[in-house]
């Protein structure tokens, strides 16, 4: 491969996209599959502890995996429809760009839902660690982040899922992107607003659970897959 050709950069993009894509999605697992669960059980004094040391540096890692990961994502798009002329209505295309819906949306929802609610969690641990009141919202706005995040972590399957797919499981000729677009977007629009409703609702009784999250999570993946077998 030559250097300085749309070919090398698309690597080089890519490659900054797997390990941002990792350090974002292994901070995600990390907190719906370990830190929730352990918080539940914890004694108020450890969870303490852990929400003002451990969650304020871990939530870097996460919200800057999020950020570079979709920004070298937009530039390989950028290479590949562009510069590569690669068919944006092609299979390999289509595929790429309902995982990439799915994680722009996973990307807002880390940085104008998770992150702004946690910061007020961090704050009012803060406060209470200081002798002072909890702030009244946080308690509220961390169940919404929870409900969030858990939502990030059930589209992270089929997100992943279409990455794999679009280079081994897509048609080389499509059939129509128009119609596929829009059952694929009613169902990611509908995960979406049903992770940001109000939390106890009984729509997001999947997201109450670790192994509701992940069936989920296979569930609209193997969906994913029978709507763009059946459509494109």
């Amino acid at each position: 491969m030559e250097p300085n050709t749309p070919e090398f950069w698309h690597f080089i993009f890519r490659w900054v996209h797997l390990l941002a894509g990792i350090t974002w999605i292994g901070m995600l697992y990390y907190f719906n599959f370990v830190q929730t669960p352990f918080f539940k059980a914890a004694d108020p004094a450890v969870r303490s502890g852990m929400i003002r040391g451990v969650v304020p540096k871990a939530l870097w890692w996460f919200r800057w995996g999020a950020m570079f990961t979709f920004i070298s994502g937009l530039v390989m798009l950028y290479i590949k429809g562009h510069q590569m002329s690669t068919a944006w209505t092609s299979g390999h295309m289509t595929i790429i760009l309902t995982g990439a819906a799915m994680g722009t949306l996973m990307w807002a929802n880390v940085w104008f839902v998770i992150w702004p609610a946690q910061k007020l969690v961090i704050a009012s641990a803060e406060q209470v660690a200081g002798g002072g009141e909890a702030i009244p919202e946080a308690a509220a706005r961390g169940a919404k982040a929870g409900m969030a995040s858990r939502t990030n972590t059930l589209l992270s399957l089929p997100m992943l899922f279409c990455m794999g797919a679009a280079s081994h499981l897509t048609p080389v000729v499509t059939k129509g992107v128009g119609s596929y677009w829009l059952v694929m977007g009613a169902i990611i629009l509908l995960i979406e607003i049903n992770g940001l409703i109000k939390p106890g609702s009984p729509t997001q009784k999947m997201l109450t659970s670790v192994s509701g999250v992940i069936h989920g999570g296979i569930l609209v993946s193997i969906v994913t897959y029978v709507v763009a077998y059946t459509m494109l």
